[in-house]
């Protein structure tokens, strides 16, 4: 039962940003499929034991993946499935309880947080990097064997 409120909350999530930032109409219902997909491998990866980092550096690899193919077949700028599709994994309430802590003067409890908070930030664009850059490779090789 857990996993489908994941699911559903994580779609949602994502949709409603994808109308926040104004994507198109027929785009949401795949906007919200890319932050679903991207939020429930993260949340199984954790859930299996691993640490949120790399957890967040291979959802937002399938986000990035999901994005590219989502841009693709229904001919939409990727940005339109990368920014909403990223939301669920974007540390927000961590960020939150580092500047709350900071405001308390709690700064051992902020500094952590805040080291978190980059970390899984630094995750998140390294996984969208090191994935069009494996597509960038991908086409390239793909172009070399198709003139040869």
């Amino acid at each position: 039962m857990v996993i489908v409120a994941q699911l559903v909350t994580s779609f949602v999530a994502a949709a409603g940003f994808g109308v926040l930032f104004n994507a198109p109409r027929r785009a949401l219902i795949q906007c919200g499929f890319v932050g679903m997909a991207g939020w429930i491998l993260y949340y199984v990866l954790v859930d299996n034991g691993m640490d949120t980092v790399p957890a967040t550096v291979f959802g937002s690899m399938l986000v990035a993946v999901l994005t590219q193919i989502c841009a693709k077949v229904y001919k939409t700028p990727i940005i339109i499935f990368t920014v909403s599709g990223i939301i669920p994994l974007v540390p927000g309430g961590m960020a939150y309880e580092a500047m709350r802590s900071f405001v308390v003067n709690d700064y051992y409890a902020a500094v952590q947080y805040s080291a978190k908070v980059m970390l899984l930030a630094g995750g998140i664009a390294i996984g969208l990097m090191f994935s069009e850059v494996a597509n960038q490779i991908f086409r390239k090789v793909a172009r070399s064997k198709r003139r040869a």
